[in-house]
């Protein structure tokens, strides 16, 4: 047996790159054609937020538009932890199984985040205006992905069908909203799983070689390089 020194992360990996990939594609086929129509609908909530937010901040649309917005990434990280966590990812991965409690433990805080008093659209320009590239990211460009990798377009990771550009959309999110008061341990748990989620991700794409895992903590990084939350907020 060999010295336990000489042993590499990738020895450890219970599965190979190829099989991992193909988990996306079996994924986009069988729920095909809800892909586009799901980043159709991102699409659609950035337009109605942009638009409520073209005339006096915090409005009543405003915050229909918020809670709207935490409903609807309750459902993906709930969707995402059921169809492809447990039924695709879990029969290679034993770990897979405690990664589908957390994504159902974060649908669980969302919506009461969404039911909460208080949610609103946060202050700072520069907050607001990165949640809207990492949203676009997390919608259009996180697809682009495959191919730029090698991979073909079938094993795309589509929003609220895969974890990673669901966790980077609900960083977009939480940097566009405040929860204040007794909501904003709400805010920082959310945060934290989504966070914590790319880290993950990030680990094991850097364990199957991919430099994939670069580019999920880079759109990481750069959400939480915007966050300055203050005393009390």
């Amino acid at each position: 047996m060999s010295e336990w020194w000489t042993y590499r992360p990738a020895d450890f990996l219970m599965f190979a790159p190829r099989t991992y990939w193909r988990l996306f594609e079996l994924h986009n086929s069988a729920w095909w054609p809800v892909p586009p129509l799901l980043v159709l609908a991102g699409l659609a909530w950035l337009v109605w937020m942009w638009w409520s937010l073209r005339a006096v901040p915090q409005r009543r649309q405003d915050a229909l538009a918020l809670r709207a917005g935490a409903v609807g990434l309750a459902a993906a990280w709930a969707f995402v932890a059921w169809s492809f966590l447990l039924q695709r990812y879990a029969p290679i991965n034993w770990a897979a199984s405690a990664f589908a409690g957390v994504f159902f433990a974060q649908a669980l805080g969302l919506v009461a985040l969404a039911a909460g008093a208080g949610l609103r659209v946060a202050p700072p320009l520069t907050r607001r205006g990165m949640a809207l590239l990492l949203g676009l990211w997390a919608l259009l460009g996180y697809p682009l992905l495959a191919p730029a990798f090698g991979r073909p377009w079938t094993q795309a990771e589509f929003f609220a069908l895969a974890p990673d550009p669901t966790a980077i959309a609900t960083l977009a999110f939480l940097l566009a909203v405040d929860a204040p008061g007794p909501a904003r341990w709400l805010w920082r748990a959310s945060w934290t799983l989504a966070l914590a989620w790319c880290a993950v991700s990030a680990a094991t794409l850097w364990t199957m070689g991919s430099a994939q895992g670069w580019v999920l903590l880079a759109a990481a990084l750069a959400s939480a390089a915007v966050v300055r939350p203050g005393p009390g907020r």
